[in-house]
């Protein structure tokens, strides 16, 4: 075990730095990290010296690809506490990001997935590079896109949410751009020199006139009519149906890659996004904590990482093993209260 901290926090001029620090494990968070972020950002947000805050990756492969799954498939197959715990303390921490009072600047630069993006897409200013790779992958482990995708999932144009939210599609820069999960394109050369202008006093859009591009055409665009033609429909099998009616060679490979995701977690992924675009950020969370309490007591999540992640077989064998066995009884249940156990936020 490396004696390196996880978290690095440093200060420069005007900034808080904050470095997630396991480039090994492609930064992955843990739940140490949050405990030690959630009231450093406190602290920052109360000294007046410290005018902005900047976290990144450590590394260049990755900002961050996600919470430390392994961990929390260990605890939730031992029934420690621990699994909701984390989850618990991460929401807590992405709704404290989502509301911070200060300009909250993510340099999303590599693999930025998951619990990552919870601590990148939530704040106030999103860095794209073009080592960017962008996704919410949670349907393929048996879970469901969280750390805010609530939320920011139904806010992205048409039924592009939906369609990531699905499908688990990765995206790079110009995409993660069109869909509104970053706000400008900079490359990662030229990441040492925004830093410098930040910390020295300038504004983020003064340094981004300087030193942002264009990020080019994205591909998402030109399957848009696509998406919001399938991707619009009232439930996951008309989805289904709708590609399989389509045909196409683009249809026929999204389709390929949902009837491998599994079959639960499309189905709550579905109304947690139709039910997130009404709800406020805080009212996102409170829902996805009541989601991940019941994946956590199921069997797909476990089953998931064994197959993606442990054994790598890259075969699950979801129960139920498909969207018609799915009860509308059992999905309605993820969403239901947890009475004096809900989520409680600042």
């Amino acid at each position: 075990m490396s004696d390196e901290p996880e978290v690095l926090f440093s200060r420069d001029g005007d900034a808080g730095v904050i470095t997630l620090n396991r480039p090994k494990a492609l930064n992955a968070l843990t739940l140490n990290m949050v405990r030690l972020m959630h009231p450093q950002l406190q602290a920052w947000a109360a000294d007046d010296a410290v005018r902005l805050i900047i976290i990144e990756g450590a590394g260049e492969k990755a900002f961050s690809a996600g919470g430390d799954i392994r961990a929390l498939h260990d605890w939730g197959k031992a029934h420690d506490h621990h699994v909701i715990d984390f989850y618990r303390e991460e929401y807590r921490l992405n709704n404290y990001i989502k509301h911070y009072p200060k300009p909250y600047i993510a340099l999303m630069n590599g693999i930025d997935m998951g619990g990552g993006v919870g601590v990148s897409v939530n704040g106030s200013h999103r860095v794209a590079t073009e080592r960017l790779t962008f996704a919410m992958p949670e349907t393929g482990i048996g879970l469901f896109p969280d750390v805010g995708g609530t939320y920011f999932l139904p806010r992205c144009p048409g039924a592009v949410g939906m369609f990531l939210g699905l499908t688990g599609e990765r995206l790079k820069a110009a995409d993660a751009i069109y869909a509104g999960i970053a706000d400008v394109y900079v490359t990662s050369d030229k990441l040492p020199s925004v830093k410098a202008k930040l910390a020295a006093g300038e504004s983020f859009d003064v340094v981004m006139r300087e030193f942002s591009s264009d990020a080019g055409e994205a591909p998402l665009k030109a399957h848009r009519d696509k998406i919001d033609q399938h991707f619009s429909k009232n439930s996951v099998l008309e989805i289904i149906a709708s590609l399989e009616a389509d045909g196409g060679e683009w249809a026929m490979k999204v389709l390929s890659a949902l009837e491998a995701k599994s079959p639960t977690s499309l189905l709550v992924t579905f109304g947690q996004i139709r039910a997130g675009a009404t709800l406020d950020f805080a009212e996102a969370m409170k829902l996805e904590f009541r989601l991940t309490n019941c994946f956590m007591r199921g069997h797909d999540f476990y089953e998931g990482v064994r197959a993606i992640i442990i054994d790598k077989d890259q075969s699950p064998k979801w129960q139920p093993a498909t969207l018609a066995d799915v009860r509308a009884a059992d999905v309605e249940a993820y969403f239901a209260s947890l009475g004096e156990d809900e989520l409680q936020l600042d």
